[in-house]
């Protein structure tokens, strides 16, 4: 352990610093309550060694300082008092101080508080892991909650946070953004030809190719079924519809073959339909999925494998 001895007396700092280091422990030494202070703030310190009446910082103000600004990792305080002063002892456990030590040092004494100290810092830093493996493991449940589990994309849970909080910055800052959604053309004839492990199989490529199409800021989601949806902020109708045709032709470069489909390459191929809000729309966030998705209805109405613009 780190351990900080703050005492004005220099015999008693060298007599303390001689019984601690013997017991194994790295020893810093402070000769007033300021000094103490600033180790405290950068050393790193596990257990702090007080004198009760110090210049500048009394031991007390110290406790309290310790308490309540370094509260993000625990000292363990022992308040030294003279023999006999009940007083003080209850006065320092108010302030903050786990235990005591009287003048003159017992060397018994003395290592019974540092195997207590040893013994409490220990838990408390298991206690530090244990909530950080527990942050960790909520990130990941949470990570985890908002991920479609076969393909990996945002799952719609995912897609309606984040269209909340586009539409929300959209409103804020008069900012327009694009909004894509894409259907796999025949794709239950596809299933029923090739099986729906194949099926799996081939939304997992789809999304894989929506993933890797999609740009820094456009964020890919699995909405349902076949369909995948694709949120662009800060986009315009042509930087959507511009993107919505790229991923539309890199799913068909992909060249998944779909010899059951009826017209078109036996291919498996998306349609798409693209919606923009603009600052002045009075459309919401929700208005604009089915905007996009009156436009989707609309490309395969027109033959598939295409993409159609909503009119609003």
């Amino acid at each position: 352990m780190r351990v900080l001895i703050a005492d004005d007396d220099a015999t008693s700092r060298l007599e303390l610093n001689a019984l601690v280091s013997k017991l194994g422990h790295e020893c810093l030494v402070a000769e007033d309550g300021s000094a103490a202070w600033d180790l405290l703030m950068t050393e790193g310190i596990d257990v702090l060694l007080t004198d009760w009446m110090m210049p500048g910082v009394d031991g007390p103000e110290l406790c309290r300082r310790v308490r309540d600004q370094l509260s993000h990792r625990y000292v363990y305080i022992v308040l030294i008092t003279v023999l006999g002063n009940q007083g003080q002892v209850l006065e320092g456990m108010n302030a903050g101080a786990d235990d005591f030590l009287v003048k003159p040092f017992d060397p018994f004494a003395v290592r019974t508080h540092m195997v207590a100290a040893e013994r409490v810092t220990a838990l408390h830093r298991r206690l530090v892991d244990t909530q950080a493996q527990l942050k960790q493991a909520n990130r990941e449940l949470l990570s985890l909650s908002l991920t479609d589990t076969l393909t990996g994309l945002g799952n719609r849970r995912r897609m309606e946070e984040d269209l909340t909080r586009t539409h929300a910055r959209a409103l804020r800052v008069g900012r327009s953004y694009g909004l894509m959604l894409f259907d796999i053309d025949h794709f239950k004839l596809y299933n029923d030809r090739y099986g729906h492990v194949a099926g799996d199989d081939a939304l997992r490529q789809i999304a894989r190719c929506l993933d890797e199409s999609a740009r820094m800021d456009e964020s890919t989601y699995r909405y349902g079924g076949e369909e995948f949806l694709v949120l662009l902020p800060d986009s315009t109708l042509k930087d959507a519809t511009n993107a919505a045709e790229r991923i539309r032709q890199v799913v068909t470069d992909t060249a998944i073959v779909h010899e059951a489909r009826s017209g078109g390459p036996p291919l498996l191929t998306l349609s798409g339909g693209v919606c923009c809000w603009s600052p002045g729309s009075e459309l919401s966030g929700p208005d604009v999925i089915y905007e996009a998705d009156q436009a989707l209805f609309e490309a395969k109405s027109a033959g598939r494998n295409c993409i159609h613009v909503a009119s609003v």
